[in-house]
């Protein structure tokens, strides 16, 4: 998972980069980048958060007022700085490139880029061979005649070659700034304007710390490119099916965003108020609701509310330590669970907990997490899931790519239950999850669908057994 910015401006953009991505840091800690254009490619990038890659003696180096910028956390390959993005290529023109997904043929397009293209690729990153094959297709066109016909058709090029999910921002050297969505929309990407800016983003919180205020989306399968002269070009490069990813809504994304016209605050407590219903189904009598921090804190809202319960923060989070959910080995994100969070014990000492929490993947943070508070003296520990059980990887970006990292993946809820140690162990049906992030729709408009494959194994773009084998011998081999 990666969250991606990109300016064309009239102001110096290096340090409002860095601010986009500063907004975007918890889509990736592991690596940060930006490159900066003055009729010079400006580059810095390196492994760490934003704040540890970028200082001011380096922000002066990013000349320029148009740039593209990524954080990071990579799921396949050693995750060393090579693979930090952005990434360029000089020819033809010299373009630069930054992007979130997976590209689920990664191996054969790489190896097809190097034995017929004869071009070298120097890391793991999968937004290399994008930009390679970017670059290959827009030099098929005629390259002195350059016009946004030639870019959508280079971008017709990547969704012909490409397979997988990504959500692409690039900048060509001197021609402008191009973005495209593959033909699922798998992950967010949206596009704002005011005045003579122009920008695009991960998520909308990006713009709205830079002061755009009105955004669109951009459409799965649609490439969108702001030429030098500042007009804009929409074309819908090939039909598209709209897929978005739903554990964004449960989990990544931050909840001020919206994503395909969805407000994440808004879904997470419609999720709260579905998960109520399981609860009450179950006969699960808690006194008190406890939100696990950050991202079950809408749900757990609104979950009391329709039970008519209080809700307290039982649980005070340490900012200063990174989600656990995206941390590499079990003994890590055990160790950063304590460190992260503390009860407090006059909230649930003698009390039965109801603990909200938006998925359990591993099962490593939610056992720690109930050990932690029936430490702190409480009766009871319930554990209410915002989604259904995962039990499927993903290959489409987010770190849990193999069968063996799911606690649910051949448990029953009761067997989970007592993986977790918790006294009662409710989740959120298939059905709940999926209608409470849609929301309430009019009748006029197409019901909306979403990548739900890692809770039913369903992928989208079809995703071949041979695949699966091979993302997993991967995950193996950099673990």
């Amino acid at each position: 998972m990666c969250g991606v910015i990109g300016l064309l401006s009239r102001r110096e953009a290096g340090t409002r980069l860095v601010e986009g991505l500063l907004a975007l840091q918890h889509r990736g800690q592991d690596s940060a980048g930006v490159l900066t254009s003055d009729g010079t490619f400006h580059l810095k990038k390196g492994n760490g958060t934003v704040a540890h890659v970028f200082n001011p003696k380096n922000l002066g180096r990013l000349a320029g007022n148009h740039g593209i910028g990524q954080v990071r956390y990579p799921t396949i390959g050693p995750g060393s700085v090579e693979d930090a993005q952005p990434f360029y290529v000089n020819h033809p023109f010299g373009i630069a490139m930054v992007h979130n997904g997976n590209v689920t043929n990664y191996a054969d397009l790489r190896r097809e880029l190097m034995l017929r293209d004869f071009r070298q690729l120097i890391s793991f990153s999968d937004v290399e061979p994008i930009l390679n094959v970017f670059a290959e297709e827009l030099d098929r066109t005629d390259l002195g005649r350059f016009a946004p016909a030639s870019v959508f058709k280079a971008v017709e090029g990547v969704f012909r070659r490409v397979q997988g999910a990504y959500s692409v921002v690039a900048l060509i050297h001197q021609r402008g700034i191009l973005a495209f969505r593959d033909p699922c929309g798998i992950r967010p990407l949206v596009f704002a304007r005011a005045r003579d800016e122009f920008a695009f983003a991960s998520e909308s919180v990006a713009l709205d710390r830079l002061g755009f205020h009105n955004f669109t989306d951009v459409k799965p399968g649609e490439a969108v490119f702001v030429d030098s002269k500042s007009k804009v070009y929409r074309h819908q490069v090939r039909p598209g099916t709209p897929r978005p990813c739903i554990f964004e809504f449960v989990y990544f994304a931050r909840p001020d965003s919206v994503i395909d016209g969805i407000e994440v605050y808004q879904a997470r407590l419609r999720l709260g108020e579905r998960l109520a219903v399981e609860v009450a189904r179950q006969g699960v009598k808690p006194d008190v609701v406890i939100p696990v921090p950050d991202t079950a804190r809408a749900a757990a809202t609104s979950l009391a509310s329709a039970l008519g319960l209080e809700q307290r923060e039982g649980l005070i989070k340490n900012r200063y330590i990174a989600r656990t959910f995206i941390m590499h080995g079990q003994d890590r994100r055990a160790l950063s669970v304590r460190q992260k969070l503390n009860p407090v014990r006059s909230q649930v000492a003698g009390k039965n907990v109801l603990l909200v929490d938006d998925s359990i993947v591993r099962g490593t943070t939610s056992r720690e997490i109930v050990q932690m508070v029936r430490g702190a003296g409480t009766r009871r520990v319930f554990l209410a899931i915002t989604a259904p059980p995962l039990r499927c990887p993903c290959v489409y970006g987010i770190d849990m790519m193999t069968r063996g990292e799911f606690v649910a993946k051949d448990r029953t809820a009761e067997q989970v239950r007592r993986a977790v140690g918790a006294d009662a162990l409710i989740y959120q049906t298939y059905q709940g999850l999926v209608e409470a992030v849609a929301g309430p729709r009019p009748s006029s408009l197409i019901p909306r669908s979403f990548c739900t494959a890692c809770f039913d194994g369903k992928y989208p773009t079809g995703v071949t057994v041979r695949y699966l084998a091979q993302m997993e011998r991967e995950r193996q081999r950099w673990s």
